[in-house]
Order: structure tokens, then sequence, then C-alpha cells
């Protein structure tokens, strides 16, 4: 059962010494988390995080870990943006943690508003380039996973044979995703840190750049394309090449031709996962969703083969 915005209140405060709760609000949040934002008497806005499941604490507990040392590199300059720094964590019933950081300031990434140029669009691609030249032991030391290529490649074969099961998926569309997954040639990249689950609600701006990342609880070492897909995806057309021509400058030996088509062709891919995620939860209105959007795929690409 989701805990209430005063039960989040409490944790917070039992969490940092001295912190002084008067109003509290829930907020909505990615993932199988509790979160809500408490105001204390100074005028100090903190932000509570609960764990729902016990997958969702463990990865909380790793995500400790990575923000401490995101942090450190924030401060020496390696990273343009803040992250989250945990002021303190409260013992929950069921066990696991709930985690308290100070909340950052910042709107949600407005990606339909992006435009060319050497404005926001390109911030975002230094943005992903900062996080993508990180040491992998940044992730690997606090027990993140990490892949390779081929592991990697191999998981979204059996992903997609997952989804082929279900019988939603059109046939031209999987005839097409299988064929883009055995093309090894396709697959030849170096595995980096990504964050793993990048959203517009999870880029915080302002005045016009990128001043906060959250949400890292997904990040792994793996395809730099993950991280990329989605701004490809749903970005303005015109302003992609910002995006990219920015991240391919802040990137170093970056030996990668074919990222783009990756990161389209695992943009495309998420539609799957969408549908398994219902399939797997009993979710009847979600695999619904994702059956219109694959639907409207196969249409898209079908015409773009004419």
């Amino acid at each position: 059962m989701p805990r209430s915005a005063l039960a989040l209140a409490a944790l917070a405060t039992a969490a940092v010494p001295g912190l002084d709760a008067r109003a509290v609000r829930q907020e909505d949040a990615p993932g199988e988390y509790d979160v809500a934002v408490v105001t204390a008497s100074d005028g100090t806005l903190w932000e509570v995080r609960a764990p729902q499941s016990a997958v969702a604490g463990a990865a909380l507990e790793a995500e400790m870990g990575l923000l401490d040392a995101l942090h450190r590199y924030h401060e020496a300059g390696v990273l343009p943006f803040a992250v989250p720094r945990i002021a303190g964590s409260a013992l929950l019933p069921e066990g696991g943690h709930a985690v308290v950081h100070k909340h950052i300031a910042g709107a949600p990434l407005d990606i339909e508003s992006l435009t060319p140029g050497p404005g926001l669009a390109a911030d975002l691609g230094r943005t992903l380039a900062a996080v993508h030249e990180l040491p992998a032991s940044v992730v690997e030391t606090c027990g993140l996973p990490s892949y390779t290529a081929e592991t990697y490649r191999e998981r979204r074969l059996v992903e997609l044979d997952e989804a082929a099961t279900t019988g939603r998926v059109p046939t031209a569309l999987l005839r097409r995703w299988e064929a883009a997954l055995e093309d090894v040639a396709l697959w030849r990249f170096r595995p980096v840190v990504v964050h793993g689950d990048l959203a517009a609600d999870q880029v915080l701006v302002a005045g016009g750049r990128v001043i906060a990342v959250t949400g890292w609880s997904d990040a792994r070492v793996a395809d730099p394309a993950d991280d990329l897909a989605w701004l490809l995806v749903a970005a303005p057309p015109e302003s992609v090449d910002s995006i990219m021509e920015a991240y391919q400058l802040r990137r170093t030996e970056l030996q990668d031709p074919r990222l783009v088509d990756r990161a389209l062709l695992v943009g495309e891919l998420a539609l799957a996962r969408w549908l398994l995620h219902g399939v797997r939860q009993g979710l009847p209105e979600v695999v619904a969703d994702a059956e219109a959007m694959l639907a409207d795929l196969d249409e898209a690409t079908r015409e773009d083969a004419v």
C-alpha cells in the first residue's frame, strides 16, 4: 500500500536530525517509489523517497552509493550538472531505507520546445556525453549491472523473443527488429556508464541549460544508445543535429558509427518493453496502449519502405 504524505514526512524527520517539517506534498515519481517534498520550518525543501518493493529497495541502496560518487564528480567539475545528495536515511519496518535529500529546484525538460543551435539542445548533448565519459568503476563498485556489447545484444534478443510470444507485435516489425539484432556490426560499441531511465521529469533545467539529473536507480554500464534513444525519438527533428554534434564533440575516442541507428532502434524496442510490462503486470490498459503504438509504428515503417 502506498505511504501517505504524512508518513513520508515522518520518515524525513527521522532521517535528517533537526528537520522540523511544516508542510508536505506527495509527488508522482517513476518506478516503485513513494515520493514527497517536505517543507521545513526554515523554508528548506527536502525530498523523501521510499521503495514500494524489495527490488526497488535494493536498487535504492545501490543508488545511494552511486549518488555520493556522482556528487564528487560534480564538485570536481567533471559533471556539469547537480545530482541529489543524500542527507540521511530512515530504516523502514519491512526492511530497507527511505532516503532524504534537498529538493533540487528546476523545471522538467520540455522536450518539444527544443530548438537547434548552441542552447539547451546542445547542452543536453554535452550532459549525456559527460555521463558516458565517466569511468565504468563508478557504477561497478556500487554493485550496479555491467554488460559487454554482446551480452547486451543477447538481452535485447531475449526481450524480443518474449514480446513475440505474446502474439501482439506486428509480424513485419518483428522481422525488421530480428534482422537488426542479428546485424553484429550494428552492435559494435564500447559499453559506458548510462543513466538507463532518462525521461523529461528527471532532467531539470533553468536558464536554458541542464542544472540537475535525478533518478539514477537504473544506472549501469551498457549501451550509450539507451540514453540517446528517448531524445532522438521525442525531440523536434530540427534539434537532433545540435544534440548529436555537441555529444560527439564532448566524447573522447568515440568510434561508434552506428550509434544513431542503434538509438532509433532502441526507441522502437521500448514499445515492446512497454507491452511486456503490461502483460507481466496484468495491466490491460497498458497492453492496449502498447498495441496501438506498435500498430502506428508498423504503419509508419511500411510507408517509409515504399
